[in-house]
């Protein structure tokens, strides 16, 4: 081989590569067979330490998957389908993706929606992108509750763009309706805001919509979608652009994803929206079908005329939501946010008789609170580890001066006794 390379030793095989970074050694051991691999992958794979009851939220959440969804999601008609620009032979991928628009904008109390962007934070980028357009408009305010995940992620892809970027406080855990008024005039695209925000705290932007419309400027909410199940829709706020993270409906943590972004939005500003977007029409002999419409994206037309320069949609996680969605249905949504609610304010209460701990009680949330600690909360979260708890989000990795401050998560998963056994847990950890 070597030869072949025009090559004289192994190490000018590797010399591209740094002497520190290179093979050590090329004295392998014996071959395995297919079962022993296995079971020698299997016993590494025990010392991992997996079976962590999680507490830990932010933007992801350990949701029940009913057992159907994957065995459909599996099925090799949906599995192995790619892009149906070909609508003749791609009905059923465009009728599951139409059925996934119409979930979201029941969910949304929206018009209209796409048929899923690549993930809750570019959704958002998207969507700031898109009330840029419509306006004509430089300046963004953006909510400090917003996740700092995301605001991240909105400054990187405009780092070299000039748009004015102002951050209003969180107060008690609330948007500041007075920064932001301070903070609208004519040159206002857009007011980011997210509900339930970083820190659990839910709220009703009603009037925050209402003072951006005022001045030309348009609203954008990023929203969690369980959480619909009992809170006010953004529809029903008049916001303008919905967008959101869709791994709780349905899809597995799964060590990061593949997860999907959700856009919905009034139907007014349809042609503005970007991603890929799913019409029911009828054929030449009046059958109803489906069609991709709409199709403004950057590999459709001109690059500069492009809704989106982000071309990547995760069809095969919107139908994997569209799918839990029809299953549990509007009951059952219900059901499950009412579930997280209350198992959420039952973990408050054992909390609060922590000794060390205070929870913060300053605005209702849905199933994320924050609690104080009297030590640092990246320690204690690595002690309650060694207990077999997953304890919460450290604030302060993303927060200067909430380096006691610990974001808590309670789905419809956790059970009383995982509650409890939490919460004494925490306490030995503190004391």
């Amino acid at each position: 081989m070597l030869a072949v390379m025009g090559l004289k030793s192994i190490d000018d095989l590797f010399v591209d590569i740094k002497p520190k970074y290179r093979p050590k050694s090329f004295d392998l051991p014996p071959g395995k067979s297919e079962h022993e691999v296995l079971r020698h992958l299997t016993e590494l794979s025990l010392k991992n330490n997996v079976h962590l009851t999680p507490f830990i939220g932010g933007g992801y959440y350990d949701h029940y998957v009913p057992a159907a969804v994957g065995m459909l999601i599996s099925r090799g008609e949906f599995y192995t389908a790619y892009t149906p620009y070909q609508p003749e032979c791609a009905q059923g991928t465009l009728q599951a993706l139409f059925e996934f628009q119409s979930h979201m904008c029941a969910l949304t109390g929206m018009e209209v929606s796409n048929a899923s962007l690549y993930d809750g934070g570019t959704a958002l980028y998207e969507a700031m992108m898109m009330a840029i357009r419509m306006t004509g408009r430089h300046k963004i305010i953006m909510d400090g509750g917003v996740s700092p995940i995301y605001r991240k992620i909105l400054k990187t892809y405009t780092h070299h763009l000039h748009y004015q970027f102002e951050e209003t406080p969180v107060v008690h855990g609330q948007s500041s309706r007075e920064e932001i008024q301070k903070r609208l005039d004519k040159n206002t695209a857009v007011v980011i805001l997210q509900n339930p925000n970083f820190f659990g705290a839910i709220d009703d932007f009603t009037d925050i919509v209402e003072k951006a419309h005022a001045v030309g400027a348009l609203v954008i909410v990023s929203v969690y979608p369980i959480s619909l199940g009992v809170l006010k829709t953004p529809g029903e706020m008049g916001v303008d652009i919905v967008t959101g993270e869709g791994q709780s409906l349905g899809l597995p943590l799964n060590f990061g994803g593949p997860y999907l972004g959700f856009m919905c939005t009034k139907k007014q500003y349809i042609r503005k929206m970007p991603g890929r977007i799913v019409g029911q029409t009828v054929d030449s002999k009046g059958r109803r079908c489906f069609v991709n419409t709409l199709q403004a994206r950057e590999q459709h037309i001109r690059r500069e005329k492009a809704t989106s320069n982000i071309c990547t949609n995760v069809s095969l996680c919107a139908l994997q939501a569209a799918i839990f969605m029809s299953m549990i249905g509007q009951g059952g949504l219900k059901e499950m946010a009412q579930l997280n609610l209350d198992k959420a304010e039952y973990a408050k209460q054992c909390l609060e008789k922590i000794k060390g701990l205070q929870v913060k009680r300053s605005s209702p949330t849905f199933n994320e609170f924050t609690v104080c600690l009297s030590k640092d909360a990246s320690e204690v979260a690595g002690r309650m580890i060694e207990k077999g708890f997953a304890a919460g989000f450290p604030l302060g990795c993303y927060y200067k001066g909430m380096e006691k401050y610990l974001l808590v998560a309670v789905t419809e998963k956790r059970t009383k006794e995982e509650i409890d056994g939490y919460a004494k847990a925490l306490a030995e950890v503190l004391a």
